[in-house]
């Protein structure tokens, strides 16, 4: 037998069909238009089921009359009869039009006005075909939208990432697992605020906008003001904002917030990004550690119906109690070197030495869901000093599958030590950065001074939570609409 070998298109080649699809398009749309159906004039359409409505009841639905509307995705005509599918939100179900039910001009139309693309409506009655596949019989079909540009060719899809990226609208059409992951994140949120909300929080927001560069090592995005004509920045962190309210008494509190941070991309950063902090005065970061600990948990098994998952090949099991370490374990434990002497060797402090060992031969070791914590003062200046040992703080983050996903503390409400810190961390950055205008937060220094509580807090970022419950390799595959470079 002959091979049927087909020479794939060429760029140029490809870009001449696509401008040829388009073409025939408009003119069909010039044509529906001189006939008076400029399908665009259209403002709504009665819907009175969904495609899975039907598919998972099906006995419920079997013979009864419904409308659906969604996106032609497939046409098979023959003759007097044709099968196709639409696309809604839920998913595909196949739709049989037939000339004698929906009229010859109706008809006619959907054989040679209708493109794979079209937003239609339709209306019939379900039922199953000899093939045993669910169905709607129509009895009538209308087109609601004209696509002017066709979809990928369904043998080839949409591989490419930078068009995934930066058409997600496309992406979303052709890719049902793209679907799928978001609204998988909207289950996620959803889950996280019925936690915290069950937890006696309170959801607030705070401003995007500040009018100070803080010393944090983050770098902010800068704009202007014009009525005011002052500089202002884009939030690099909720938290002093949180503080200030449990100062004010709130006690319990979160916030879902962007977070802007002008800084590299790479498969866990992107500049724009999502992260939720909480603040709960009258504990510390013990308390947190079991507050992440069981939100993680409960949001695992209620998105994903168990508490073991795998990701990227690896299986994580949330629903052990997760190992905790404080970091000078960690160090011993895995690297097997004494943070002390390498500092004496290298001429820096104690604690930077444990931070550097740390991130070289620890933190990539830590698959399984660990919790580090009692961390060096040098790289924690919002935590509380450890009573015992002021060298360390009260800070731990959370590691799955070698990454950072979290950071709490036994919050610092000593303002005389808070701005000694500030100071420093200011200087850090000024003298890094000469040309930084980073100032210390007075405004919150002023809040500590009327008296914050024992209180302690915990950020996450919800964009990695996102990637390990749907299994995604890239920060990407989880923003609806990522950080990209402009084409030229």
């Amino acid at each position: 037998m002959q091979e049927n070998n087909v020479t794939p298109l060429t760029e140029d080649e490809e870009r001449e069909l696509l401008i040829e699809q388009a073409r025939i398009r408009r003119e069909k749309l010039e044509k529906l238009s001189g006939e008076g159906n400029n399908p665009y004039v259209k403002t709504k359409y009665a819907v009175t089921a969904r495609s899975e409505d039907i598919k998972s009841d099906f006995a419920a639905y079997e013979g009864k009359e419904v409308s659906l509307a969604g996106r032609l995705m497939s046409r098979r005509i023959m003759g007097k009869a044709s099968f196709s599918h639409i696309s809604d939100r839920d998913g595909l179900i196949q739709i049989y039009v037939r000339r004698e039910d929906v009229g010859e001009d109706d008809y006619m139309s959907f054989k040679k006005d209708y493109d794979i693309g079209d937003i239609v409506g339709v209306r019939g009655t379900v039922f199953k075909t000899q093939t045993g596949e669910i169905s709607v019989h129509c009895n009538h079909i209308e087109m609601l939208s004209k696509a002017l540009l066709p979809l990928p060719e369904k043998q080839h899809g949409l591989t490419n990432p930078d068009i995934r990226y930066r058409q997600r609208d496309l992406d979303l059409i052709v890719n049902p697992e793209v679907r799928k992951t978001f609204v998988m994140r909207s289950k996620i949120l959803k889950e996280i605020r019925a936690y915290l909300d069950g937890m006696g929080y309170l959801e607030v927001d705070t401003p995007v906008l500040t009018t100070l560069e803080i010393g944090a090592a983050a770098r902010p995005f800068k704009t202007h003001h014009n009525a005011l004509d002052i500089d202002m920045y884009l939030r690099i962190e909720t938290e002093l904002y949180l503080k200030r309210l449990i100062v004010g008494g709130l006690e319990r509190v979160y916030e879902v917030g962007r977070i802007f941070r002008n800084e590299g991309m790479d498969a866990f950063h992107n500049p724009e990004f999502t992260s939720i902090e909480m603040y709960q005065a009258y504990t510390d970061y013990f308390g947190m550690m079991d507050l992440i600990e069981n939100l993680y948990r409960t949001v695992t098994k209620n998105v994903c119906g168990t508490t073991t998952i795998n990701y990227q090949g690896t299986e994580i099991d949330m629903g052990k109690p997760w190992e905790r370490l404080t970091m000078k374990e960690a160090v011993a434990k895995y690297s097997g070197q004494d943070y002390v002497a390498v500092a004496a060797a290298e001429g820096i402090s104690e604690g930077n030495a444990l931070i550097k060992l740390f991130e070289e031969y620890v933190e990539d070791k830590l698959v399984q869901p660990t919790i580090i914590y009692d961390y060096p003062v040098e790289n924690s200046p919002l935590a509380k000093r450890k009573a015992d040992d002021p060298a360390f703080t009260e800070r731990f983050e959370y590691f799955i599958c070698g990454h950072e996903f979290g950071n709490a503390f036994s919050e610092l409400n000593d303002p005389i030590d808070q701005k000694q810190r500030f100071v420093k961390q200011v200087e850090a950055k000024r003298a890094e950065e000469p040309d930084c205008n980073a100032q210390i937060d007075e405004d919150f220094i002023t809040a500590l001074e009327y008296g914050l509580p024992p209180t302690g807090g915990l950020g996450m970022g919800v964009d990695r939570l996102v990637m390990l419950l749907t299994d995604s390799a890239t920060i990407r595959d989880v923003i609806l609409f990522p950080t990209m470079k402009p084409k030229k």
